[in-house]
């Protein structure tokens, strides 16, 4: 008889499942203004603890504290404000049209906006974003027509990828947004690609990588921090720890006993770790390591911690696995009104210019919404013709065929 007992294995378990009660407090909250600014060169062994801890600015007066808090502008916050405002109300004008059947599949970024939006207002003209799902504040927060993102999402006639990608997988090189792919975890190689290949341009353009925390167990995540370890390029790898996948928690990914920016310590890359629903933390830490790579420093690693308040998809039903009121607990509270309350504390924002605000971008998105649909919704204004056209040099004889008898 063997001394030892059987074997077994550790599966992962969510602190709340439906029915339950709302659990974070296995999440550790540093108080605001209390994470130090290290120097934009100092190496990835000395600032180790701020893979751990998180970088805060706004406390629970809505005041800004700590040296993070330095050096950001009235300007920048009031259109972040802004740009937040439409992202979400573009959202819900999206979710209708889904609901409407006009088109077969959204995705929401609630409560995630001032990652996309904050880390956006960081860069520059040229530099490229290769995004995930919910980044749509990259786009929205520039002056990509409006109306082209809508059409992409009814897949009609003006649709500018002509209906061959999924909703919501934009494309845009002049505004810095990279085709998005289904195929998660490809957006961190194509970054440090794209990183190296502005540097062997002598370029000044940096390219950040994004993903999701159920990513991270992708093997494309860690073949693109070898890669960047290695060589150094110009790159921000960002990871949107926003606690749940599809319909698997954090703990999965392994995000449970260590955080994911601890990962990059193993690769010897920069790592922070920041409160993603705090914008001014969001834009510090962004511009951080875009002076970080500008500056030919090499790659930083980014987690944001936020949480994904709405289902993953359209497709998704999150009541099936997480606590009904578990987004109403969730401690880090919601972006917008964070900096709303910050804003109007500080004289720069009222609760009038706020619902005028909503009101303005509600008008400016259906109007564009209707416009788009003058060219077609799901199932109409897009030619057949388009699974043909631009996809080979010379058509292979079998689609050529194919295309005879479509007649288009």
């Amino acid at each position: 008889m063997s001394k030892y007992a059987p074997l077994r294995f550790h599966v992962p378990q969510p602190t709340g499942r439906p029915g339950d009660e709302p659990d974070f407090t296995g999440i550790e909250i540093p108080a605001a203004g209390s994470v130090r600014r290290p120097a934009v060169d100092t190496k990835a062994a000395d600032m180790k603890e701020l893979a751990s801890t998180m970088v805060r600015v706004l406390n629970r007066d809505g005041k800004a504290v700590g040296p993070w808090a330095e050096g950001i502008s009235d300007e920048i916050l009031l259109t972040g404000l802004k740009n937040m405002i439409r992202v979400r109300t573009y959202d819900e004008r999206m979710m209708t049209l889904q609901r409407q059947g006009k088109t077969s599949f959204y995705m929401k970024c609630t409560g995630e906006e001032a990652i996309a939006v904050g880390f956006k207002a960081a860069l520059s003209k040229g530099d490229m974003n290769f995004p995930t799902y919910r980044q749509q504040g990259l786009l929205l927060s520039t002056d990509y027509p409006l109306f082209k993102m809508v059409c992409q999402i009814l897949s009609n006639s003006e649709d500018p990828l002509k209906g061959r990608q999924l909703p919501i997988m934009y494309s845009s090189k002049e505004h810095g947004f990279f085709t998005i792919s289904g195929n998660l975890g490809t957006q961190f190689v194509q970054a440090v690609g794209w990183a190296m290949a502005s540097a062997i341009k002598g370029d000044t353009k940096i390219a950040a990588g994004w993903i999701g925390d159920g990513s991270t167990a992708e093997t494309d995540f860690h073949a693109a921090l070898v890669n960047a370890s290695v060589y150094k390029p110009p790159v921000i790898l960002n990871v949107v720890n926003n606690q749940w996948a599809i319909s698997s928690f954090r703990g999965m990914a392994g995000g449970d006993h260590a955080t994911f920016a601890e990962r990059a310590l193993g690769y010897d890359i920069p790592a922070l770790r920041v409160d993603g629903n705090d914008f001014l933390a969001v834009y510090a830490a962004s511009s951080w390591a875009v002076e970080r790579a500008r500056r030919g420093m090499g790659p930083t690693f980014i987690e944001w911690v936020t949480y994904r308040v709405a289902p993953h998809s359209t497709s998704d039903d999150p009541t099936q696995y997480r606590p009904k009121e578990e987004s109403a607990a969730w401690p880090l509270g919601d972006p917008l009104l964070r900096l709303k309350n910050h804003l109007i504390g500080r004289g720069l924002w009222s609760e009038e210019r706020h619902t005028q605000a909503e009101s303005e971008y509600n008008d400016e998105i259906r109007a564009a919404t209707k416009e788009a649909e003058k060219y077609g919704v799901m199932g109409s204004g897009s030619s057949p013709k388009n699974m043909f056209d631009d996809v080979y040099k010379e058509m292979p004889p079998h689609l050529r065929e194919q295309r005879q008898k479509l007649g288009v």
